[in-house]
């Protein structure tokens, strides 16, 4: 027999289905995301951490769950909410259920709930903290979730980052370049390609100092996508300070938010974020339109830019900002996801124009005194 579950939202709203997955409780911010497809990328994508995730697609797990497909090394996301739960995947590399695959990390579902129906409450009144659970009555469900700190205050990046530095794919040999990627909640995605472009890749924990970093002889910095609020990162924007001016970065989603913030600039939260595989963005410089895959809470405020940081990128659904370029310094951000997984090989280029970039400044870097520290007056 199957357990019965419920998700209940900050509003009071309760919808009531199976329990698949771990029989334990979850709290998080909810939200929604569009793409037909991946959902193992999707459920261990770090930037899905402290949220229970909701897919408009219906049909969840269809195809299984496999070794290859994953973009970390465990499910990030608090809780996942669908409409229909499949338990007889097909497909050649399918290697166990969605269902079990969840029980196995801990991680609770629910299944048979009118995802669009929560969907369509998601966009009209913006993203909600929400409790799944199918051990709790709805009076206990809502008391967890009142003492439950608010998504927007958590520091989520320290939680989920590398906690000492490693090198990816050591054994392949040494590369032409080497990159050094700040880990927010970098997805392994990102270092795949990073190391098929000639390149050595480092991830270091999000806490490394600037000193640290370029300690390291990078060629390049990247400063990866990751979950939570960047109004919460302090100690990322006073590292990041410090490495501008010494080596080409290149930030991805929370690292191009951070990057903002390091000169200035100001992030706001958006009513129900950008989450799906079909997003359009266009490019300001050529007025072309590329269609991205995106995961994202927050934006940068155009208004608050300065220090030479202009929009380069915006959103043709809503106009915020999707990328920024500095007029002078090697700097280069995104909103969107570069990598494809889950989404469209639209974009893949901005990783080429990251490593002209890091090519033409190579031999412009002489470590001084001041390496480490800020060139700018904020």
């Amino acid at each position: 027999m199957t357990k019965r579950a419920i998700l209940l939202l900050q509003d009071g709203s309760i919808y009531e289905g199976q329990s698949i997955g771990a029989d334990i409780d979850a709290c998080g911010e909810v939200v929604f995301n569009t793409s037909m497809i991946g959902y193992q990328e999707l459920l261990t994508d770090p930037s899905y951490a402290g949220q229970i995730v909701i897919p408009t697609y219906p049909l969840i797990g269809n195809y299984g769950i496999n070794e290859y497909d994953m973009d970390s090394g465990r499910i990030q996301a608090q809780g996942f909410a669908v409409r229909e739960s499949c338990f007889k995947p097909s497909h050649y590399q399918s290697q166990k259920t969605l269902d079990s695959y969840l029980s196995e990390a801990d991680i609770p579902g629910i299944a048979g709930l009118d995802t669009r129906s929560i969907t369509r409450k998601l966009r009209n009144h913006g993203v909600m903290m929400g409790v799944l659970t199918s051990t709790r009555t709805p009076q206990e469900a809502a008391e967890l979730l009142r003492s439950t700190p608010s998504y927007d205050t958590q520091d989520f990046v320290k939680k989920i980052s590398a906690k000492e530095s490693f090198f990816f794919r050591p054994e392949d040999g040494p590369r032409r370049r080497n990159i050094v990627i700040v880990d927010y909640g970098c997805k392994y995605s990102i270092m795949r390609i990073i190391h098929r472009l000639d390149c050595n890749v480092k991830v270091m924990p999000c806490t490394a100092t600037a000193k640290e970093i370029l300690g390291s002889n990078p060629d390049g910095i990247l400063l990866s996508p990751g979950p939570g609020n960047p109004e919460v990162l302090d100690y990322a924007v006073y590292n990041i300070r410090g490495l501008i001016g010494y080596k080409p970065i290149l930030g991805i989603c929370l690292g191009g938010q951070l990057v903002a913030r390091a000169f200035g600039g100001k992030t706001f939260k958006l009513k129900f974020g950008h989450r799906g595989g079909n997003h359009p963005v266009k490019e300001l410089s050529t007025e072309c339109v590329h269609i991205s895959a995106q995961n994202h809470g927050y934006a940068v405020d155009p208004d608050s830019l300065n220090n030479g940081l202009n929009v380069s990128h915006i959103s043709l659904n809503d106009n915020t900002v999707e990328g920024l370029l500095h007029k002078e310094l090697p700097i280069l951000t995104i909103q969107y996801h570069l990598e494809t997984s889950l989404g469209p090989h639209d974009n893949l280029n901005i990783f080429d124009q990251f490593m002209q970039l890091v090519d033409s400044e190579k031999n412009n870097f002489h470590c001084d005194e001041r390496a480490g520290e800020d060139k700018i007056d904020y």
